[in-house]
This record gives structure tokens, C-alpha cells and sequence, in this order.
């Protein structure tokens, strides 16, 4: 679709445009999720030390509860959509696995060579082999309009965050330490 020229396709009706790389990083760096992430960040960073109790009943107690009700909301919208991954085949399931897993191998090399303790090569590994839950989503919409959300929920939330957390972190962990040595 984005080789051919912009104007009418043969059915006569007008392509979409290609999206501009500004307007997938402003979907990536303002959606919802996001957007609440970093301003966080932001307050966090600027208030005061006294303020962070006037916002604890946000940071704290609240939190979890809408975290919840956002994992929950993607588990539905991945379970929904499920069947649509079964019947692709076996080809993106696998593909949901090893990449991680590539991920994780980019991150220990990296790890090794910055000669970071265990800890932090562990986080680093774990980053890079967890599929982003939060803003994947959102630059997969912008990036690629006509992608199946049938297919990179379920590969992600389904299939990646399962491994990860069932095979992937005792794993790391192990590469983490021998890194680490």
C-alpha cells in the first residue's frame, strides 16, 4: 500500500496516508497510558518532598487498583481475540518466544560489556525480553493502521508475558549471574 502513489486505488476510493514518523511518536509518546506513565514521572520528579504524602492516596492506594482494571482489560481484549492467533499457525507463536529471547541475548551481551552487577543485568534482560504491554499497542495502531490487533495482543499478553514470567525470569536471572561473574 505505501509504494504506490496517494490519491485513488483501483476500487476508486482514496489510500490512506502512510503515517509520518512524527505522528507514530507522538501516538507512542501521548497515548493513555503512556501519557500517565511519564507525566508520573514528571510530578514525581518536580514535587517536593511534603507533597508526596498530600499524593499518596493516588501513588499508593489507588494505583493498584486501576492497574488491575487496565490488566484486566487487556487480558479481556487479548482472550477475545485469541482464536485469531491459533488460526495463523504455529509460525507466530514461535516468533512470540524467540524474540524475547533475542531480545534477552542483545541485553546480556550489552550487560557484559558495561559490566553491570547482577541486578541491574537482570533488569536490563528482563526490559528487553518483555514485549512492551503499554505502548506497543499504540505504535503498532499508528505505525501499521491495517495490523490485526487479533494478532499482536495475543502473541504478546498470551503467549510472551506467560513465557516470560513462567520460563523467561528464571532463565534470565541465570544469564544474569553468569554474566555478571
Amino acid at each position: 500500500m505505501w509504494g504506490r502513489e496517494l490519491g485513488a486505488n483501483e476500487g476508486g476510493e482514496h489510500a490512506e496516508k502512510p503515517p509520518t514518523l512524527m505522528g507514530m511518536v507522538r501516538e507512542a509518546l501521548l497515548n493513555g497510558p503512556v501519557f500517565l506513565i511519564v507525566g508520573s514521572l514528571v510530578v514525581g520528579f518536580v514535587v517536593h518532598q511534603d507533597a508526596v504524602a498530600k499524593l499518596k492516596p493516588f501513588t499508593g492506594d489507588i494505583f493498584y487498583g486501576v492497574l488491575v482494571l487496565f490488566l484486566l482489560d487487556m487480558g479481556i481484549m487479548a482472550a477475545k481475540r485469541a482464536r485469531e492467533l491459533v488460526s495463523q499457525g504455529l509460525v507466530l507463536v514461535v516468533f512470540a518466544i524467540v524474540m524475547p529471547l533475542i531480545g534477552a541475548a542483545c541485553a546480556a551481551v550489552l550487560s557484559y560489556f558495561l559490566s553491570l552487577p547482577v541486578g541491574d543485568s537482570f533488569l536490563m534482560i528482563v526490559l528487553a525480553a518483555s514485549a512492551s504491554y503499554i505502548a506497543a499497542p499504540a505504535a503498532v495502531r499508528v505505525a501499521i493502521p491495517q495490523a490485526n490487533p487479533g494478532l499482536h495482543l495475543p502473541m504478546a499478553l498470551a503467549v510472551t508475558f506467560p513465557f516470560n514470567i513462567v520460563v523467561g525470569l528464571p532463565f534470565y536471572l541465570h544469564v544474569a549471574k553468569w554474566v555478571a561473574a
